[in-house]
């Protein structure tokens, strides 16, 4: 527990009151999956920074744009898949970034070679699509 109270951790009447809530719109916000508080040993919720910059947006997308809970669960799951997606491109650019390195190297150092593609290959495949 030392270690959440360095982040930061609020109790529920806490974050009911910075926000202008009612506690039982956090709960149900719970119940509806859209938030996860951590738990004490005692059961009590405590929020963290996470949780309250999620509740932020669960908060804008409700009074802002009138969106309803299904629509923010939506909206949520959409953002976390976004972000997952982002992180496979950016592993991705990343390997490829790495292998083409790789044979940029091999290349030089054969010198047989000389390309990071062989040019043997390059030459027939252009010659059969001549045909």
């Amino acid at each position: 527990m030392g270690k959440r109270k360095k982040q930061g951790a609020y109790m529920i009447s806490a974050v009911a009151e910075m926000y202008g809530i009612h506690p039982q719109t956090l709960r149900l916000y719970e119940r509806e999956g859209l938030l996860k508080p951590s738990r004490t040993e005692g059961n009590t919720r405590l929020y963290t920074d996470g949780d309250l910059e999620r509740l932020e947006l669960i908060l804008s997308l409700a009074r802002d744009l009138g969106v309803n809970i299904s629509g923010i669960a939506i909206i949520l799951q959409m953002r976390e898949r976004m972000d997952e997606m982002q992180r496979q491109m950016a592993e991705f650019v990343s390997y490829v970034r790495s292998e083409v390195m790789s044979r940029a190297q091999q290349a030089n150092v054969d010198a047989t070679r000389g390309a990071i593609v062989p040019l043997r290959r390059t030459i027939v495949m252009k010659a059969e699509k001549k045909k």
